[in-house]
């Protein structure tokens, strides 16, 4: 009798007994089994990796657009930085002093002037040729009025007090663009009802001081009602002011959200290489996406005011001016994307990676083959590099990106900047792992 038999059934959750062989049969259940809880496993991942690519590419334009109103829009120097070019614009400049001139001509009544003038000459008897004349000089001296008007408000717009009062009157401003983006608050840039209204007070006082010098004393009739100038006129405003309070409260963590769940995506997918590229192409179209998203918007805003209220070039030259910013940082974030999906793609099996890692390794070993014969030898410090090559590389890459998060509004240029350092401290460090040398081994000190 064979005491190592076990005896009675075994069900599935019953323990093998020690030194029990599996049949045939049952090893290739047990296969068959590990397989589909395999297969299970994989499924389950690739599902929860799928559902975090959709949120991490739903939150992303989310996120640079909450970003740039958190940052751009709610800080004091970064909005004067965004506004001040607005100040030089050719056309804000037109649309201002053309503006300013109406309002300082309209307070002249150039037509009781013309005709005290036709009255005074013929209570003194001129000719009625004469008097008829005198009446006809109303279209010819508004010219007039106008030209010179014209040409002051010109010179003072024109002007680096123009500059400095516009800029000091945006810092001064910054609190109340936050009062209309979240629809609370007056100042400098206000909503009224469904418009959004540009105050030029500011400016309005320095022509008027400088008119008065120049002894146009009508100058400071300009009334203190209407010095604004409308932006634009859109009946979606409430909603748009909703959009941004939800925004503004949501800026901080937006961002961290959408970096999280990239993150998850990427580690919960079986093949990390590949779910990091598909996350970057992705994270890359929904940026222009979004451009093609603001090139809309710039359309709709356009077509929302109309030209007597402000000229298009400048409405054009407002918007653009605005988002520039925003601009920047989605092209940024393009090119980041690329670049990442260009490393993951690096690191993959494919023949042409493959034939780049060779062909980069190939010449960084000839490199330092050539400085170690020339006498330039790294050692034991050489070796270390070599053993530890995806420890350092690793962490080289790691510090390039911490040096484009840490960096105060990256830029593209700010990104080749760093991805040109990466690689030749990347290429530094394989040379140098290259040129070690022969390196003596250790000798024992003979025990006594």
């Amino acid at each position: 009798m064979d005491s190592g038999t076990a005896s009675g059934p075994v069900g599935p959750d019953s323990p093998v007994p020690a030194g029990h062989a599996l049949t045939p049969d049952e090893h290739a259940e047990y296969l068959r089994l590990q397989r589909a809880a395999r297969v299970r496993h994989r499924r389950l991942r690739r599902l929860g990796a799928s559902v975090l690519l959709v949120l991490t590419l739903v939150l992303a334009p989310l996120a640079v657009v909450a970003v740039w109103v958190h940052d751009t829009v709610a800080d004091t120097d970064r909005y004067v930085q965004t506004v001040a070019p607005l100040a030089s614009e050719p056309a804000v400049q037109n649309a201002v002093v053309n503006r300013l001139t109406d309002r300082v001509v309209s307070q002249v009544d150039v037509q009781a002037v013309t005709s005290s003038l036709a009255k005074v000459l013929a209570d003194s008897g001129a000719p009625p040729r004469v008097v008829d004349a005198a009446g006809e000089l109303t279209g010819p001296l508004r010219s007039a009025l106008r030209s010179v008007v014209h040409r002051v408000v010109h010179r003072v717009v024109t002007s680096d007090v123009f500059e400095q009062a516009w800029v000091a009157g945006n810092r001064r401003a910054q609190s109340s663009v936050v009062g209309m983006l979240t629809g609370e608050g007056q100042g400098a840039l206000r909503a009224q009802g469904d418009t959004v209204q540009l105050d030029i007070g500011v400016v309005i006082d320095q022509v008027q001081k400088r008119l008065v010098d120049a002894g146009f004393k009508h100058a400071s009739a300009i009334p203190r009602i209407d010095r604004s100038i409308t932006l634009f006129h859109t009946e979606k405003l409430h909603q748009a002011q909703n959009a941004m309070r939800l925004l503004d409260i949501l800026g901080v963590w937006v961002p961290v959200l959408a970096l999280v769940a990239a993150v998850a995506a990427v580690w919960t997918a079986p093949g990390h290489r590949v779910m990091l590229m598909v996350t970057a192409l992705g994270v890359g179209a929904m940026m222009v996406v979004l451009l093609v998203a603001l090139v809309v918007v710039r359309r709709v805003y356009l077509d929302s005011v109309p030209p007597a209220t402000l000229p298009p070039d400048a409405a054009a030259a407002i918007f653009d001016t605005f988002v520039r910013f925003l601009r920047d940082s989605v092209r940024t974030l393009i090119v980041v994307s690329l670049i990442t999906a260009l490393a993951a793609w690096l690191y993959g099996p494919s023949r042409a990676a493959r034939g780049v890692r060779s062909a980069a390794q190939k010449g960084t070993t000839a490199a330092g083959r050539q400085l170690s014969r020339a006498g330039v030898r790294t050692g034991h410090f050489g070796q270390w590099l070599a053993v530890h090559r995806s420890w350092t590389t690793g962490v080289i890459i790691g510090a390039g990106a911490l040096s484009l998060v840490l960096w105060n509004h990256p830029t593209v240029g700010a990104v080749v900047l760093v991805l040109v350092l990466v690689v030749v401290v990347l290429a530094v460090t394989a040379v140098l792992s290259a040129a070690t040398g022969p390196v003596p081994d250790r000798v024992d000190r003979p025990v006594p």
